[in-house]
C-alpha cells in the first residue's frame, strides 16, 4: 500500500532536517516555527501553511519582511488577510498580504 504524504509536511521536514547552518537557513527555520506557532489554530493554519509552502523560495529581503510581519499581533495580521478591502502592494506588508490572500484563495 502506497503512503501519501502531504507536500507541505514534506517541505517542513526538509527545511527542519537540512544540515545547512547558514544565517539564512537558521532564519528560515526560526521564521517557520514562529509562523506555525501563533497561538490560535486559525493563525497557525493561515500563516503556518503559507510559510511552509513558500519560505524555502523567499529571498533574504522577503524573509526579513515576513519576520517583521510575524512580530505584529495576530488580530492585526488576521484582519489584513481576511479583509475584503484591497491591499496596497507598495505598503510595508502589502506584497506579503496579497501573497497570503492568493495562497488561501482569498484574493
Amino acid at each position: 500500500m502506497a503512503v501519501h504524504r502531504h507536500p507541505i509536511s514534506d517541505a517542513r521536514t526538509n527545511l527542519r532536517m537540512t544540515q545547512e547552518d547558514t544565517p539564512i537557513a537558521r532564519q528560515r527555520r526560526r521564521v517557520l516555527y514562529r509562523a506555525e506557532h501563533r497561538g490560535t489554530k486559525e493563525m497557525d493554519w493561515l500563516v503556518g501553511r503559507f510559510a511552509a509552502s513558500k519560505i524555502a523560495s523567499m529571498d533574504a529581503e522577503t524573509l526579513d519582511q515576513f519576520e517583521k510581519l510575524l512580530a505584529l499581533p495576530d488580530p492585526e495580521i488576521e484582519s489584513w488577510i481576511r479583509s475584503t478591502s484591497p491591499v496596497e502592494p507598495e505598503g510595508e506588508f502589502g506584497r506579503l498580504i496579497v501573497a497570503l490572500r492568493q495562497y488561501h484563495g482569498l484574493a
